[in-house]
């Protein structure tokens, strides 16, 4: 069996050391964006309900509320549950945020007025705190309010409608939370420079990441093409990108991923199928040519990718710096070679959930490493020590436990939240 990494919480921080963040998020957008600070070195405190956050509940897993996705977003981070609809719940996170850089959720604005813990609640506990909000629809829209997970939103911003472009039978969602890591991680880059902000002048400010907003800037950046201009300069739509033959290219015995992009790959390639008079074809002659004509460029190759099998090409194509990649499934591409050897999949022993293979913080800091220093906690792990931290006797904290406004982990409510979302 492969050696397990060691995770000790008192390892040297990353470049985020002394951030401190208090996290109101659920699901996948807003843990994202936390355990990216998390891994990168901020002190993240994991405020959850009585029943624990709802994606606990999505499998597989070993043991109740500690699913796989769970085991992810939440490493580095501690856990302390606090029912907010309680007025002692409410007190008690309105007292860690006066200790907090940043708070962040991700909940509708209207709720967390109705908790009391909207902007003007915390700013007036804490002037200097930033207050990230990341939700559906950006509230000066006919759409504020409204709820919005993934789905909703990949199909608000036509993602799937990208998929009939380019052949499929029908509309497809992208299979994976496409919106919420993207909107997970701007969230992250907008706490990240309110929070240079408050320290340079001293003043917190709230801040809106709507998910509409955020995925519609993702998609258009690449879409909006000849809506460009005004008047139009033609439709909308990256031509190169929704190409019927843009995807994997079937060789005589499989697929395999090419990109033949400038003139010298084309040249390259012309001269590995022993067509090299191509190169002065119309159609493949210089860049603009072949954007022009995109479709039938995409065509031809594919054709040509069939008389081979994909053993040879790649072979073939290496030899001449053309770009290809062998197709992963994601079940091969927890065994890839290159991800092995930098370390991408490392395992670790998680006190309660035994050998877990998790996915290895992005970046690599010279002087300041991004690590793993704390494994994904149970809901409620950390609630007597952050209670303490923030000033809470032992008498306080046991009334806290007996009114049921908080709770460790050992007290798991019965009728725990189960199913999953987006937002």
């Amino acid at each position: 069996m492969k050696s397990a990494m060691t995770i000790d919480a008192a390892t040297a921080g990353g470049p985020l050391q002394g951030l401190r963040i208090l996290d109101l998020t659920a699901v996948v957008m807003g843990p994202y964006a936390t355990q990216t600070l998390g891994d990168l070195g901020a002190d993240v405190i994991k405020v959850e309900p009585p029943q624990g956050d709802n994606m606990r509940a999505v499998g597989p897993m070993r043991n109740p509320g500690m699913g796989a996705i769970a085991l992810h977003l939440n490493r580095n981070k501690r856990s302390i549950v606090l029912d907010l609809k309680q007025a002692e719940g409410r007190e008690a996170c309105l007292t860690l945020a006066k200790t907090c850089d940043a708070l962040i959720y991700n909940i509708r604005p209207k709720a967390m007025a109705r908790l009391g813990l909207d902007y003007a609640a915390v700013s007036a506990v804490n002037p200097g705190i930033v207050y990230i909000g990341a939700f559906g629809y950006g509230e000066q829209g006919p759409y504020a309010g409204r709820p919005a997970y993934d789905d909703l939103i990949q199909g608000a911003v036509g993602v799937p409608m990208l998929s009939l472009l380019q052949g499929s039978d029908v509309p497809r969602y992208a299979p994976v939370t496409l919106a919420d890591r993207t909107v997970g991680l701007q969230a992250a880059i907008a706490l990240l420079a309110a929070v240079l902000n408050a320290r340079e002048t001293g003043r917190g400010q709230a801040v809106e990441i709507s998910m509409f907003e955020t995925l519609a800037q993702f998609v258009m950046g690449d879409h909006l093409s000849g809506r460009s201009f005004e008047p139009p300069l033609g439709s909308a739509g990256y031509e190169r990108l929704v190409a019927p033959h843009r995807r994997p290219y079937a060789t005589a015995d499989g697929y395999l991923s090419v990109l033949i992009y400038n003139d010298k790959h084309w040249r390259a390639f012309f001269n590995v199928i022993g067509r090299p008079e191509l190169r002065n074809a119309p159609m493949f002659c210089n860049h603009g040519a072949r954007a022009d004509n995109i479709s039938a460029v995409y065509a031809f190759v594919a054709e040509v990718m069939g008389t081979r099998s994909t053993d040879d090409w790649v072979a073939a194509l290496e030899a001449a710096d053309i770009p290809a990649a062998r197709l992963h499934t994601v079940e091969s591409l927890v065994d890839d070679p290159h991800l092995r050897q930098v370390g991408f999949f490392p395992e670790f022993d998680h006190p309660t959930e035994g050998r877990i293979r998790t996915l290895a913080p992005v970046g690599r800091y010279s002087a300041t490493p991004a690590a793993i220093r704390r494994h994904a906690p149970r809901a409620g792990e950390h609630s007597v020590e952050i209670l303490r931290e923030a000033g809470y006797t032992d008498v306080q904290i046991e009334s806290l436990l007996q009114q049921h406004v908080t709770r460790g982990p050992e007290a798991a409510p019965e009728n725990s939240s189960t199913g999953g979302g987006s937002t």
